[in-house]
């Protein structure tokens, strides 16, 4: 070997040696880095045997764990969701105990009715049973207002991540392009896959992201039910939002928005569906699946509670087709306009003071036109009895069950809090999955004390390659004096 290629083999070594150092220093800034994957430089022999080149950048990423973890997270936001809507229902009905709860105005309206016919001719009794009327129903409106509100909110969810998913379906279709780009010119594409694979990560908590890889480091996005996201050209999510959401509103009926993937319409409901298993998923059951539910429920309980009272036979002052006690909207009960009813539900005017009614109609009927004896309980017993009386509800999946107006809302809420329990148990089990996954995928990350060793590894062949330089130096200082 002339002195001439030993230089140039000590150069190319001391390149190398310099590129290695780069890529070590780079991991052990980026340790903490999310997304980050650790780097390892390839090298390999120059095919004019002067010395070493660089091959490239080797990124270290297991693909399976990856994967596994990606479909965690998807499975993780969803049950987040699940476990929001029905904890936000518990709340609003209340648990028992909680004064404010809708079992508690139930008692609280069964016991004004007993004090009442204790004493029939005290106004103060026959106001406080009106209130406690008032109370439930006021219960019952804030529960379906609720279910409202949420089901409003995750309609306007689904248009926001919709809106997410295609911005970055659309970055990570330019990052491809990079990537090939970059790849194809001979630099390293390690920083661009990773701000892939965040963007990715970022998406994948949406609906479960299944990758495959494509020519010259591209990737191709397919969701877990095999809708093509991203395959070259990025796929168009579309989705119309509804400024509110009524009870009589559904996916189902076509009065809410669905889910289009490139104009082509998709179930985003069940277990076969091409987006099952994340959030969007999850946001659309919300606002079709389990508010629906919820309303059919709090709907159900309401038209029991107003056909207890509707009956002419409990009230001989009531004629046929009118109102009793509760009302919807003030007017007589149609049992084929069920939907909303909980939302709609009122007392009725004759025995409110604030609407211009008096409250002795409770002791004398709703219909009377006039104070009848001051000492007379026999309606008040009769409403009172009507309300403990075993039935069971006409409509909703609470049961047949023979129950107390009290017994079917106790149902209710043993409802809700099983459906919160189930749906803390599914976070549970998937946030504890996650976070092994998790686990696994750092501990695959940086290692600070692999890292060190390597670095002494590069310093001795720097300061070899450097001596090289320095003995061929002193060669050719040596030739010179000669």
């Amino acid at each position: 070997m002339s002195i001439t290629s030993a230089l140039s083999a000590a150069l190319n070594g001391l390149s190398a040696s310099s590129r290695s150092a780069e890529v070590v220093s780079s991991n052990l800034a980026n340790m903490l880095t999310e997304g980050y994957a650790p780097r390892d430089i390839v090298l390999g022999a120059r095919p004019d045997t002067k010395g070493v080149r660089v091959l490239g950048i080797l990124r270290h990423v297991d693909e399976r764990l990856l994967a596994d973890r990606r479909m965690a997270d998807a499975e993780a936001s969803g049950a987040r969701i699940g476990v929001d809507f029905f904890g936000n229902m518990e709340r609003v009905l209340g648990l028992p105990g909680d004064p404010a709860s809708l079992s508690a105005r139930t008692a609280t309206f069964e016991a004004s009715l007993i004090t009442a016919a204790s004493r029939p001719d005290e106004p103060v009794r026959l106001s406080q049973s009106v209130n406690a009327a008032a109370q439930l129903v006021r219960s019952l409106n804030a529960a379906s207002d609720r279910i409202g509100v949420l089901r409003t909110q995750a309609d306007a969810d689904i248009d926001a991540t919709v809106q997410d998913m295609n911005r970055s379906l659309a970055q990570i279709a330019e990052m491809n392009l990079q990537i090939i780009s970059a790849g194809s010119r001979g630099r390293s594409t390690a920083g661009l896959q990773d701000r892939r694979q965040t963007a990715i990560d970022r998406l994948a908590s949406e609906v479960p992201i299944i990758q495959s890889p494509r020519a010259n480091g591209a990737v191709a996005l397919y969701t877990s039910g095999g809708s093509v996201l991203l395959d070259g050209r990025p796929a168009t999510l579309e989705f119309t939002p509804s400024n509110l959401v009524a009870p009589h509103m559904s996916g189902q009926n076509g009065l809410l928005s669905g889910l289009a993937i490139n104009g082509v319409a998709i179930d985003p409901l069940g277990d076969r569906s091409p987006i099952a298993g994340g959030r969007l998923a999850a946001l659309f059951a919300q606002r079709d699946v389990a508010g629906v539910s919820a309303q059919a429920r709090v709907d159900s309980l309401a038209r029991n509670l107003v056909e207890r009272f509707q009956d002419p036979a409990l009230d001989p002052t009531l004629s046929a087709g009118a109102a009793g006690l509760f009302t919807d909207g003030g007017a007589a009960f149609d049992p084929s306009d069920e939907v909303g009813l909980a939302g709609r539900l009122r007392i009725n005017a004759a025995v409110d003071p604030a609407q211009g009614g008096a409250p002795w109609r409770l002791r004398d009927g709703i219909g009377a036109a006039s104070p009848g004896p001051a000492g007379s309980a026999a309606l008040l017993t009769a409403l009172h009895a009507r309300l403990t009386a075993p039935d069971t509800l006409a409509s909703g999946d609470l049961g047949g069950l023979q129950r107390s107006f009290a017994g079917h809302v106790s149902g209710l809420t043993s409802a809700m809090s099983l459906d919160t329990a189930t749906a803390d148990q599914a976070m549970t089990f998937a946030e504890a999955r996650r976070a092994e996954l998790v686990t696994l995928e750092k501990e695959g990350g940086v290692d600070s004390d692999a890292e060190m060793q390597r670095l002494l590894v590069i310093e001795q062949a720097y300061a070899a390659n450097a001596r090289m330089i320095q003995t061929i130096d002193d060669l050719m200082q040596t030739l010179l004096r000669i």
